[in-house]
């Protein structure tokens, strides 16, 4: 069965290969799903939900081998200050659960802030909106379905 993210895609008519792999609830982090879907990190990007002080909550992508930088999405955002939700909040604002938030889908359209690096690449994997499965798309085709704006919003972890 295909996840809500899969079916936007099939609506909009993007290309897309959905890719699974087993989950290890202990241990959700971008590193290891890169190995076990077999990308590098810096392919693998994570969705991660924040909010600001003037305009709420946003999405914000970022490479798997990167933080968000906090500063420069408050920047490109026009916040004074911006920082990450808290866990229990992310699924009441997403409908998603951590490991699987995906913009694609998700319960509402909050703003979208991808990092510039996304283009760098022929294909990307994000989050097909569960656990244990992605999405392999090309970044233009992404940044359509999200509709996302493009800044410099990562720093290396």
């Amino acid at each position: 069965m295909k996840t809500n993210a899969a079916q936007l895609l099939d609506l909009m008519k993007i290309e897309y290969e959905l890719r699974s792999y087993e989950v290890d609830p202990e241990d959700l982090s971008a590193e290891t799903v890169a190995r076990k879907v077999g990308l590098p990190l810096e392919q693998v990007f994570k969705t991660l939900v924040a909010r600001g002080d003037r305009h709420g909550v946003c999405f914000a992508v970022v490479p798997g081998n990167c933080q968000l930088d906090l500063k420069a999405i408050a920047k490109l955002t026009g916040d004074r200050k911006v920082e990450p939700v808290t866990l229990k909040e992310v699924q009441p604002l997403t409908g998603y659960i951590r490991g699987g938030v995906t913009i694609l889908g998700a319960k509402k359209a909050y703003p979208v802030y991808i990092d510039e690096t996304i283009e760098l690449f022929d294909v990307v994997s994000i989050s097909a909106g569960q656990r244990g499965l992605q999405i392999f798309m090309a970044p233009a085709d992404y940044l359509r379905a999200t509709n996302g704006t493009l800044g410099a919003i990562s720093t290396a972890e």
